[in-house]
């Protein structure tokens, strides 16, 4: 009873905690901060491990849909019917995975196509990481990177990624950092945060 009692709270807390863009135990990939130019901030980042998934489209409903999918994974749809939960690790029974942020966003090459990413926390291997039920889920290692990344809050609809991407894009012309690929976007708050406490971003890999 205590154990449902305690969860209920915490459930309750992340929710209000949300709108507010509070992330109440929410592990976040871990990255040195090596640079600033202007609003824009040079980070690198190890090698993770992420869940990922293909969906079609390049905004909020396809975002969604990834989203639901990869959700139904972290709920429960493996092989080992494992929970990974977004609120703090207290359970009844089974092993609790704990969320993590961001959920990521990429366009997949001009196909039209998003990826959708779950970042899986760092006690996590591929090896301990159960098997997704859903065949267009799928578990992958992402290896070391270096990004540029400019931070927004309000609007994160598909127009204003397009509009922070160029306006990142453009602030690295003619500076010391050279872009490596297509910009992505990372959403770290539930679609009921206060608009002016979201935190989104907007990301471009750089070349060594």
């Amino acid at each position: 009873m205590l154990t449902k009692i305690a969860g209920s709270v915490a459930q309750l807390a992340e929710g209000v905690g949300g709108i507010f863009g509070i992330r109440l135990g929410t592990e976040e990939p871990l990255y040195v901060h090596e640079d600033d130019l202007g609003d824009i901030e040079i980070r690198r980042y190890g090698p993770r491990i992420a869940a990922q998934t293909r969906v079609p489209g390049d905004g909020q409903d396809a975002r969604s849909a990834g989203f639901r999918r990869l959700a139904g994974y972290i709920f429960g749809a493996n092989h080992r019917k494992t929970k990974i939960a977004m609120t703090a690790p207290v359970a009844q029974h089974g092993e609790k995975i704990a969320m993590t942020a961001p959920v990521a966003q990429s366009n997949d090459g001009g196909s039209g196509d998003s990826v959708i990413r779950f970042y899986m926390p760092s006690k996590w291997s591929m090896e301990t990481l159960p098997e997704p039920d859903d065949p267009a889920v799928t578990v992958v290692e992402v290896p070391a990177e270096r990004f540029a990344v400019l931070r927004f809050t309000g609007d994160r609809s598909s127009t204003a990624v397009t509009a922070k991407s160029a306006e990142l894009l453009h602030a690295l012309h003619g500076s010391a950092f050279h872009a490596d690929g297509p910009p992505v976007a990372w959403f770290y708050d539930p679609p009921w945060t206060l608009p002016f406490r979201r935190r989104n971003e907007v990301a471009v890999p750089l070349s060594a």
